[in-house]
């Protein structure tokens, strides 16, 4: 058996594969053409989200037998292309719950006391304490809306309340009973909307999800309240955000993720000065990394060797 590591992974996942007998090369930052002249040599592929599994590369992948995502999300695999080819699709969600609920959080920090604004100001040599000072709000006390009450929207839940934070959820998947184990209120989308000072998104992107934040939902939130977006970048209709910040309707907004990756920099967003951003770490700290390599690696070896499939995902 072999098995091909093609993104950044924690060495010790590696030595997994090495461990239960399975050859393994690790072969970062392949183009799409060298990646498919070489595929056909290996039974595994263990990705995060920068290698795009698509139908063309799978057409070349003979051997393959499984595809491992070290994280939760998959909307970089063609999914139902694999399971034609017979190769099962497994992810390991939960691994990096609490480090993409930890950024949302300072995401929500960053903007309400303009953290970057105010650092980029005072190391220009600046001093402009009123001007931020006029702008800073406190979290205590506000509401946090949460667009999918999974793993990471439990754990980001769970931070806010120990802010003071009231928060209200939205999962059409999920029961009122269920929420209010974790002191959640589970309310419609259109009132999560109404209601939220904060507005957090952690879902997946598909077709009921692309460019579910537009002009008409950003329309409907209060004026002067704060949107956040660290699931994926589809979710959000990048041109209505930017003009929602340029016209004032919302005092902030912060993206960890963008439709486009990496960012192009002529994005309006770019222009507003209250908007924040990161490229793309919501899942990346160092103790997530290596949780998820290992799980994905451990899950591999055991599908590869006995058989055993766990968090198989379907097409």
């Amino acid at each position: 058996m072999k098995v091909l590591i093609s993104d950044d992974l924690a060495p010790e996942c590696a030595e997994i594969f090495k461990k239960g007998g399975i050859e393994v090369d690790t072969k970062v930052g392949l183009a799409p053409d060298a990646l498919k002249a070489i595929i056909g040599d290996y039974d595994g592929l263990v990705v995060r989200s920068a290698t795009k599994v698509t139908a063309d590369l799978l057409s070349a992948a003979a051997k393959l037998k499984v595809i491992g995502r070290a994280g939760a999300g998959v909307d970089n695999i063609d999914v139902k292309a694999a399971m034609a080819k017979g190769a099962v699709v497994m992810n390991t969600p939960g691994g990096n719950s609490v480090a993409v609920a930890e950024l949302t959080l300072a995401m929500m920090f960053g903007m309400a006391r303009s953290l970057p604004q105010a650092t980029a100001s005072t190391k220009a040599g600046k001093w402009e304490k009123k001007v931020f000072a006029a702008k800073g709000r406190e979290l205590t006390a506000k509401t946090l809306g949460i667009v999918g009450f999974g793993k990471i929207g439990i754990e980001l839940s769970k931070r806010a309340q120990g802010l003071c934070m009231k928060v209200i959820a939205y999962d059409p998947f999920i029961t009122a009973e269920r929420a209010a184990e974790f002191g959640v209120d589970l309310v419609s989308f259109d009132e999560l909307v109404a209601r939220a000072d904060y507005l957090s998104f952690h879902l997946p992107l598909n077709e009921q999800t692309k460019h579910m934040v537009d002009a008409a939902m950003i329309a409907k939130m209060k004026k002067g309240a704060y949107l956040i977006n660290c699931a994926r970048g589809g979710v959000v209709d990048e041109m209505a955000l930017a003009k929602a910040l340029h016209d004032g309707h919302l005092a902030g907004a912060a993206l960890d993720v963008f439709e486009q990756e990496p960012a192009d920099p002529a994005n309006p967003l770019f222009q507003e000065p209250n908007f924040i951003c990161t490229p793309h770490l919501g899942a990346s700290s160092v103790e997530a990394q290596e949780k998820v390599g290992l799980q994905i690696a451990e899950q591999m070896v055991d599908f590869l060797n006995d058989g055993k499939a766990i968090n198989v995902v379907k097409g």
